[in-house]
């Protein structure tokens, strides 16, 4: 693929959506493209993540170990990012990414991208909005969950005292 074909893709991930043409041209040059064969493992479940990997071409399967093997817990295709959080943080994979049929990754190295953020501040404050309205969002939606799980350690409180009595 081409630098500009390299761009175009790049432009389609969300986190990388308020780049400019010129820092997406820099971010395209300094990653590195790879194409993989079919059953290729882009990467392994548990090791250290040091990159977020973009799908250029191709369908790669998510896997995740269970007691019987590796089960697909997801498929993504081209324009997703996977390790999103490895280009901020040290992390490790939670899954296995495994090629079905020929990939074309790019890589972004986390140092890669680190150098960008801090020579671009305004990324760094947008990335940062970003992920802050992301982890709210988050909260929100788990409130409920906490709100019956409160209910019901009261319920079992309630219970276990009632016991207690009859004893």
């Amino acid at each position: 693929m081409s630098l500009v074909q390299d761009i175009a893709i790049l432009r389609q991930i969300p986190m990388l959506s308020d780049f400019s043409d010129d820092q997406l041209r820099l971010l395209a040059f300094s990653a590195e493209g790879m194409d993989l064969i079919s059953g290729s493992f882009i990467f392994d479940e548990g090791e250290r993540a040091d990159s977020g990997i973009v799908i250029a071409k191709g369908n790669v399967s998510l896997q995740v170990r269970g007691p019987h093997g590796f089960k697909e817990v997801d498929s993504v295709g081209a324009g997703v990012l996977l390790g999103e959080t490895a280009l901020l943080v040290d992390t490790r994979r939670p899954a296995r990414a495994v090629c079905i049929g020929p990939v074309r990754v790019i890589r972004i190295r986390r140092a890669l991208f680190k150098r960008m953020i801090q020579e671009f501040p305004e990324l760094a404050r947008r990335l940062f909005e970003v992920h802050a309205a992301r982890y709210q969002a988050t909260v929100s939606a788990l409130a409920p969950i906490g709100d019956k799980l409160a209910e019901l350690s009261d319920i079992a409180n309630a219970a276990a005292l009632r016991g207690s009595k009859d004893e």
